[in-house]
């Protein structure tokens, strides 16, 4: 029966479209459902973005109408009691007092600030997701170790990453002995999460570079795409979503493979005109963009301890 029928992929929202779905349709809803009148209860655009900002991470807005639910019903209980003044407006600076702390916050700068990690975009069956790649390196004899649950796509996509690393070391000033003495260690957080495709190639062959020169990836850039032994960058699916959650983790530069330019016309207008996309073909025009220029310091002066400890960073979900 399933063959007879077409399937629609639906993308997610931006923030812009919750927003409006926001204040035409859930907060509505919600005052209903929480007995209050339309004159009790009002929420700020700006309450709005940063209950999607800080306490959501979503394509769609189920949290979202939860959220605005809570905070419906906790001043329906201070006007039953008689504790709260009518009409209540809520603004950004009231959110955390109905809805505690923030859950959510923007971790690529604290992730990104050591060498060896990576903010790569992948494609999920309820939107696109922003994950990290963490590297390290200890003393040992050409081992190269992945962890996180990964898939066989993407475990190939990273022994491609790393030949075309260790054919190209020299280019990048790494020793030519360095992988006779040394480990490396690969690792994806939020291990529960299975994870696969060929779409991480970019972002693991710039983890590894970073790791082994010493200079880190810049906070602000996210990146997808295949990677090929050759060092060409080959095109992948799930553009828009991935740019749409890019722009949700507060992302400013996409790296793409140039093959999916014709991608970014799906992208709706508010989000291209923030953030900025670099089309590349090669992994050479990815570092370019993606890695902060080189230190003064030798990379040798990163010791496998200092990069071990990166590894131990905040969790953050993947798909």
């Amino acid at each position: 029966l399933r063959d007879r029928m077409e399937i629609l992929q639906l993308s997610g929202y931006t923030e812009v479209e919750k927003v409006h779905i926001a204040q035409g349709y859930l907060i509505p809803r919600q005052r209903r459902e929480n007995g209050l009148r339309q004159d009790e209860i009002s929420f700020t655009d700006g309450a709005i973005r940063r209950i999607i900002r800080e306490y959501t991470r979503e394509a769609g807005v189920r949290n979202l109408e939860r959220e605005i639910g809570r905070v419906c019903r906790k001043v329906a209980t201070q006007i039953a009691e008689g504790n709260g003044r009518v009409p209540v407006r809520v603004t950004a600076r009231d959110i955390p007092k109905y809805l505690g702390p923030p859950r959510f916050f923007q971790e690529t700068a604290l992730r990104t600030r050591i060498p060896g990690v990576a903010t790569g975009l992948g494609w999920t069956p309820t939107g696109g997701d922003v994950m990290f790649f963490e590297a390290t390196k200890m003393p040992g004899k050409k081992g190269f170790q992945i962890t996180g649950q990964l898939g066989e796509v993407m475990k190939e996509s990273a022994q491609a990453a790393l030949s075309y690393v260790r054919a190209n070391a020299k280019k990048w000033g790494i020793p030519e002995d360095f992988f006779e003495h040394n480990d490396i260690h690969l690792h994806v957080p939020a291990g529960a999460i299975p994870k696969d495709g060929p779409s991480a190639g970019v972002t693991i062959a710039t983890a590894l570079v970073s790791l082994l020169t010493g200079r880190t990836v810049r906070p602000d850039v996210g990146m997808t795409g295949e990677i090929t032994l050759r060092g060409q960058v080959l095109p992948v699916g799930g553009i828009k979503e991935k740019v749409l959650a890019a722009h949700r983790a507060g992302l400013k530069t996409v790296i793409l493979p140039k093959w999916n330019e014709k991608d970014l016309e799906d992208i709706p207008a508010e989000v291209r005109r923030k953030m900025k996309f670099v089309l590349v073909e090669s992994v050479d025009e990815v570092l370019e963009t993606a890695l902060e220029p080189a230190q003064t310091s030798s990379p040798e002066e990163a010791t496998p301890q200092e990069s071990a400890e990166g590894g131990n960073e905040h969790r953050s979900d993947c798909g």
